[in-house]
């Protein structure tokens, strides 16, 4: 999870709202990617489980693994995003990143 993210210099990680682009590495794309598809699974038999009438507390312990899998996934980004974007925008004095930065952590802690 110390995955490092680097921008060249003619790009940048959060630029204007329009321009953002993430940098992320071919192999943390591949980790992402990779637990995304599980997560889609996952939901796929929920919707299956509900489709066969399955118990409902088997259904919501699955959901609840969806969404530990799916907070799993925005703590790999935010480390990333602030390892990267957020370290970025501070040194070239864009603090009000960090606004924007509790705004997400208070989205993702919901």
């Amino acid at each position: 999870m110390t995955e490092q993210h680097a921008c060249s210099d003619d790009e940048h990680c959060c630029g204007a709202h329009s321009e953002r682009k993430s940098h992320h590495s071919e192999e943390m794309k591949k980790k992402l990617v990779h637990r995304l598809n599980r997560i889609e699974g996952q939901v796929r038999g929920v919707k299956s489980m509900i489709e066969r009438d399955t118990y409902c507390d088997d259904v919501l312990h699955q959901i609840a693994s969806i969404q530990s899998a799916l907070n799993a996934v925005g703590r790999l980004l935010l480390e990333g995003h602030m390892k990267s974007c957020v370290i970025e925008r501070i040194q070239s004095g864009e603090e009000e990143v960090l606004d924007e930065l509790l705004i997400t952590m208070n989205k993702l802690m919901k």
